[in-house]
């Protein structure tokens, strides 16, 4: 790996060090998002800055408000990053007063979706966007009435925020569920997949180039096709680079990681390592726009995904170890 991509490799594992240094009492995922998020603005985390965002967010909400939960770090780590934190938060908070009205529910989920549009979009146009999202959600929810739930808020916000047809995106999304599904085992996650493709306004041969990463990944004995990292499969589908070139890329990252203070085999799962290493191996695609690969459109969109992504999944994982906490 080139000596810049490798400095950012040791930045992101000092910064997941530090970011749980400073709240040892939040889950790994949730300071490893955190890290990765200041990682991809190449900034050695400010503890402080967060810190900071996080009492903004209690002094702006309830005790029991979504906006402490699990989430609280990674959007506390977005504010803190922000120029104007108050006035982002301002802003988040009353994008998701109007997704509750529309019959959202509260949830950390939500709580990202409403960051996502009010980072995103301008203010005149919160209240298109959120009903947007809201028939985006809708139709997804027509289509697959028992996929279709909470951890689909973050995707159907940056859905809304596209340019996307609604009825010609979800009908797409169809297709391509259709046509994926027989290949994976998990419904959630084949849908996720087909979301990310439909974000990232892939072309017809969207499947085949998912289908042909895959099993390059499955010459290497990298399994990117389990329920965390599929959707990740999707996000470097998108990357206009060689199948060698990614999965050369991501691997190198992962063993690179491997041998980082706080990554090792009894800290961090190998799918949430891979899922981290998809995540850079994209952020460092994204970054050579500079040198034309990538048109900006792309590569903001790419960019978005992986912050949706990865939100979406430490959600999910936050909350089963929650549920796992208090069964035991």
């Amino acid at each position: 790996m080139k000596e810049p991509y490798t400095a950012r490799l040791v930045l992101f594992a000092q910064n997941a060090q530090s970011i749980k240094k400073e709240f040892p009492w939040q889950n790994a995922l949730v300071s490893r998002l955190a890290a990765l998020l200041y990682t991809t603005e190449d900034k050695v985390a400010d503890e402080g800055a967060i810190r900071a965002s996080y009492e903004l967010i209690k002094e702006n909400t309830g005790l029991f408000s979504s906006f402490r939960g699990s989430s609280a770090i990674s959007i506390s780590a977005l504010l803190s990053l922000s120029a104007d934190r108050e006035g982002q938060l301002r802003n988040t908070l009353s994008v998701y007063d109007m997704l509750k009205d529309i019959k959202f529910y509260g949830s950390d989920y939500l709580v990202v979706a409403a960051y996502q549009i009010a980072a995103n979009q301008a203010p005149d146009q919160y209240l298109r966007t959120v009903e947007r999202a809201k028939r985006f959600y809708d139709s997804m929810k027509a289509k697959h009435r028992f996929l279709t739930g909470q951890d689909d808020y973050i995707f159907a916000a940056m859905l809304g925020l596209s340019d996307i047809d609604i009825e010609s995106g979800v009908e797409r999304m169809e297709q391509l569920y259709a046509t994926l599904k027989p290949e994976f085992r998990s419904g959630n996650s084949v849908q996720a997949l087909t979301q990310v493709l439909v974000l990232g306004n892939q072309a017809k041969e969207a499947a085949d180039r998912v289908l042909a990463l895959r099993d390059a990944f499955l010459a290497q004995n990298i399994r990117m096709d389990k329920q965390f990292t599929l959707s990740s499969l999707g996000v470097l589908s998108l990357l206009p680079l060689s199948r060698e070139d990614i999965v050369n890329d991501v691997s190198g990252t992962f063993e690179f990681l491997r041998t980082q203070k706080g990554f090792g085999k009894w800290s961090i799962t190998e799918q949430e390592l891979l899922l981290l290493s998809a995540a850079l191996a994209a952020i460092k695609a994204v970054d050579e726009v500079q040198n034309g690969i990538l048109n900006t459109v792309l590569s903001t969109s790419i960019t978005n995904i992986i912050i949706a992504q990865q939100t979406a999944i430490t959600a999910a994982a936050a909350a089963s170890a929650a549920a796992a906490a208090s069964s035991s």
